[in-house]
């Protein structure tokens, strides 16, 4: 039972991750480097400082927790994940939610979950690490047909369906970013991994394992941060959108909107983190979460993908590679959580 609590503990966060770019739609007159800043001070500051809260001992603060581990290491994982956080925008920008989510969580899911395994030492063709590749490889063939599901999607709508589906949609560039986006993301996975001191210092002093992953988070997230504000300020002023912060009439309305995107998004590591702590007796399942909560995240994203009827126009033959797509996605989580009975 205490595996299908944190497999559904992991799927809320996912449902809340990919739920986190509708509100986003309600933003008004903020160019998109504006509207990506300010989210960012919510899913990667706000929320997370939040969580956070909840993982230091009794007696100590945040900042003498985190002098446990290596903090430069875990924001360093942390830059180079909002690398992968800002091109995430950008394929959501050019391939929209559906698309652009698949390809991009495709990747990171493998490197993210094969990575911190490897250089724990697990031997992938030997045993539990044959069946966490064997997980891997079917959330691979997953979202390997979802994407093809995409390409038939593109090649069957005119360009006008295509642009009132999405409005900046450019195929070619939009699956280099989102590849590019995978492979940063991953680093993410790598960041917990290098964390792990901190988060067995706020268990050996008596947190509740479901609280002790998320001062780490916040280091990764806060190295994130990092990157996109960067980013941001200086598209800012290269396209000389800083007057958007002055439009007081649309203020209430962007900030509320960016604050729901923010804790939408964050719950997504919230989950993750309460989820593990109900599998920590099942090693594969355990060293799988990130798969796992990457393979939810594309099945959900391609749910509000229809919802927001990106895939409107497309043929029965598209509509039902789709599913099968999806399909395989839900089996290989099903495939590690049987190989641990």
């Amino acid at each position: 039972m205490e595996v299908v609590w944190g497999l559904l503990i992991i799927a809320v966060g996912s449902f809340g991750q990919s739920s986190s770019y509708v509100p986003i739609n309600k933003v008004k007159a903020w160019s998109w480097e504006s509207f990506w800043l300010v989210q960012g001070v919510f899913a990667w500051l706000v929320f997370p400082w939040l969580g956070a809260l909840l993982g230091v001992p009794e007696g100590d603060t945040l900042p003498g927790l985190w002098r446990q581990g290596n903090v430069p290491l875990v924001m360093l994982y942390g830059v180079l994940w909002g690398i992968g956080g800002l091109t995430f925008g950008l394929s959501m920008r050019y391939l929209g939610v559906a698309l652009g989510q698949s390809i991009a969580l495709g990747t990171c899911s493998a490197f993210g979950t094969l990575l911190p395994a490897l250089w724990g030492g697990t031997d992938l063709f030997r045993g539990q690490g044959l069946w966490l590749l064997a997980g891997v490889a079917v959330t691979l063939a997953g979202i390997a047909v979802i994407g093809y599901a995409g390409s038939l999607r593109s090649r069957n709508m005119s360009e006008e369906e295509r642009r009132a589906a999405v409005k900046d949609f450019a195929l070619t560039k939009g699956l280099l970013v989102a590849l590019l986006c995978g492979v940063m993301s991953a680093c993410f996975a790598l960041g917990l991994e290098a964390g792990s001191d901190i988060k067995a210092a706020s268990l050996g002093r008596g947190v509740d394992a479901l609280y002790a992953g998320l001062p780490v988070i916040m280091l990764v997230t806060g190295g994130g941060f990092l990157t996109n504000a960067a980013y941001c300020l200086w598209q800012n002023a290269r396209n000389r959108t800083f007057s958007d912060y002055g439009k007081g009439r649309v203020w209430g309305n962007n900030l509320l909107f960016c604050a729901l995107a923010g804790v939408l998004w964050y719950s997504q590591f919230f989950g993750l983190e309460m989820g593990k702590s109900f599998l920590a007796g099942h090693e594969v399942l355990l060293a799988f979460s990130w798969s796992i909560l990457m393979a939810l995240n594309v099945t959900f994203s391609n749910v509000w993908g229809i919802l927001l009827k990106e895939w409107k126009g497309c043929g029965r033959r598209t509509v039902a590679v789709l599913v099968a797509g999806l399909a395989v996605l839900v089996g290989s989580i099903v495939l590690v959580a049987v190989a641990q009975q």
